[in-house]
């Protein structure tokens, strides 16, 4: 039987520490199985809490408790504002060293070129890393583009296609995180920069499950994304073709290459939860 290991007897709302009894109490880094229990803590319900919120829904003593968050904190993965502390995006550099762990980018590659081939247009698959997308795969034609892009390169979540996919699973807090940390800059006439106008923008990418983003990067630009999902259902990657405004309309884009991008990401989604 394993054994639970907490600070006191408050009603914890979070799961308890536990440590495996073939692990030796040397060996079982205490502080970190805190921290990692304070960030659990956080959820949908309980996305802003204070510091006696977090020691009572961890078991933890409001000290330990205070100093764990102000770590979070300084280490760029939580916010305090007041007396309120919330988990930033900087969290989601976490989830981003599980994907890669898995060989995500391995497992994308082919279905990203097959569908490349398909399409006749660059491929692309990104997460999302603060306020920024990561291209983590690419499939790229012989298409010439002004925007030079590879494995690595980021971009503001806000203004891309795949970034707002992403940004469109997230809840309320964690989209204004996001937003404050980015510099709301129009890279053209036509980019969105309005906060509430992005608003509004994600939720059509929310209802959708994918999204169309129109010469607001950089023009004579268009692309259309879709998102990955992990088994849970959440939002943990997302593919999008890239073409000129030259070689589709947008009804093109939408009549012929969306489905073939959503027929992609489902079996891509797939192939993830099958790991």
């Amino acid at each position: 039987m394993d054994k639970i290991r907490k600070e006191s007897p408050n009603t914890a709302m979070a799961a308890p520490i536990v440590q495996s009894v073939g692990l030796k109490d040397g060996d079982f880094v205490k502080s970190l199985a805190r921290g990692l229990l304070v960030i659990q803590s956080f959820d949908d319900e309980y996305q802003v809490q204070t510091l006696s919120e977090v020691a009572k829904r961890t078991g933890l003593s409001r000290a330990t408790a205070r100093r764990l968050l102000l770590t979070l904190n300084d280490l760029g993965y939580a916010t305090l504002e007041g007396r309120s502390f919330a988990l930033s995006p900087g969290v989601l550099r976490l989830g981003y060293a599980y994907l890669s762990s898995l060989g995500v980018p391995e497992i994308a590659q082919p279905y990203l070129e097959a569908l490349s081939e398909e399409v006749h247009e660059s491929c692309s698959m990104t997460v999302l890393d603060g306020s920024d997308i990561v291209y983590v795969a690419r499939a790229s034609t012989k298409h010439l583009f002004s925007l030079t892009l590879s494995i690595g390169s980021r971009l503001p979540a806000f203004s891309t296609s795949m970034g707002r996919v992403l940004l469109a699973d997230l809840d309320r807090a964690g989209v204004d995180a996001v937003l404050e940390a980015s510099d709301l800059v129009a890279r053209t006439d036509r980019s969105v920069t309005n906060v509430e106008h992005i608003y509004a923008e994600l939720a059509i990418a929310k209802a959708q499950g994918w999204y169309l983003i129109d010469e607001e990067l950089e023009l004579g630009i268009r692309a259309v994304a879709a998102s990955v999902c992990d088994l849970s259902g959440r939002v943990v990657a997302a593919i999008n073709v890239s073409t000129t405004t030259a070689r589709l309309s947008r009804e093109d884009l939408i009549e012929s290459v969306v489905p073939k991008l959503l027929d992609t990401a489902n079996r891509l989604s797939a192939a993830l939860q099958a790991r």
